[in-house]
This record gives C-alpha cells, sequence and structure tokens, in this order.
C-alpha cells in the first residue's frame, strides 16, 4: 500500500516536473522500460511504447531537446508554444502509467500536469537564479539541468514498476 502511494504522491508527479524540465525525457525513459518489460503495457493502447523504434525516436528527440536547450535562440520552457508541448507530454505520461498500473488515468493525468507546471516555472526561475547568483554562463546550468531530469526520469519509473 505504501509503494502504490508513493507511485501516485510523488514518482507521477515527479515524471511531470522532469517533463517542465525537459519535454522528451520522461517520454525516453518511460519508453525504455517498457520496451524492457518492466512497464505493463502490452494488449493495451500504450502498446506503442514498448517499440523498440519508439524508444529510440523519442531517445533521439530527448537529444536533440538537449542540444537546441542551449541554443542562444530557444524560446523559453515557460513560453506558450514549449509549455503546451510540455503539457501535452506530461498529460501523455501520466496516462501511460496509470494504464500500466490499471489506476485512474484522470488522476494520473493530473498529477503530471501539475508536475509539469511546476517543473516548467520552477526549473525556468531556479535556472536564471542560478546563472544570475554565480555569474556563469548558462550552458553549465542547463548540462546540470539535463543530468538531473536523467536521473529523476529513471528513478521516478524505478519506483513505478517497483
Amino acid at each position: 500500500m505504501a509503494m502504490v502511494m508513493i507511485t501516485w504522491l510523488i514518482a507521477i508527479p515527479l515524471l511531470g516536473v522532469v517533463t517542465g524540465m525537459r519535454t522528451f525525457t520522461p517520454m525516453a525513459v518511460l519508453c525504455w522500460f517498457a520496451y524492457f518489460g518492466h512497464l505493463p503495457v502490452q494488449g493495451s493502447w500504450a502498446a506503442w511504447t514498448a517499440k523498440l523504434a519508439t524508444a529510440i525516436i523519442f531517445t533521439a528527440l530527448a537529444l536533440g531537446e538537449y542540444v537546441g536547450d542551449k541554443l542562444p535562440k530557444t524560446p523559453n520552457r515557460i513560453a506558450p508554444g514549449p509549455l503546451v508541448a510540455r503539457l501535452v507530454f506530461g498529460g501523455l505520461v501520466g496516462a501511460i502509467v496509470a494504464e500500466a498500473l490499471e489506476g485512474s488515468g484522470v488522476e494520473a493525468v493530473i498529477l503530471a500536469l501539475g508536475g509539469t507546471l511546476i517543473g516548467a516555472f520552477a526549473g525556468f526561475l531556479i535556472r536564471r537564479e542560478i546563472v544570475s547568483q554565480l555569474g556563469t554562463r548558462d550552458w553549465p546550468v542547463a548540462l546540470l539541468e539535463d543530468i538531473s531530469a536523467i536521473l529523476c526520469a529513471v528513478l521516478a519509473m524505478g519506483v513505478i514498476t517497483g
């Protein structure tokens, strides 16, 4: 019972937070967990996440996002377009996890969307503040954020898959 509560109250929102930080990282990690059979999506509408091609595509998108995030012309994550994309993928991740756990899709989507909003705005503000306070360039802080996003997504999926 405790693991179920941790999954729903911490792991799913954490996947949302990571989606707010990096749009494609949670999907890529989720797809690899599904591909290796740790996330039971077979026979459901989310079975497409367990295909090798899907895992590779989302991994390539995540890698592209890591590069694009460091470019000076990339819009802020809280700009309308990037924020909507993050919300779409945050909701999708929540729905896929709920499907795999045979839980409430609505609850998982709401938890993931809340996490996504927190991740997007807090991530933006924290990164901006760290760069300002340290008087450093943005890319080292962004690289730390990339690493944090990967580790948190793997941690959340590890909790979810037990």
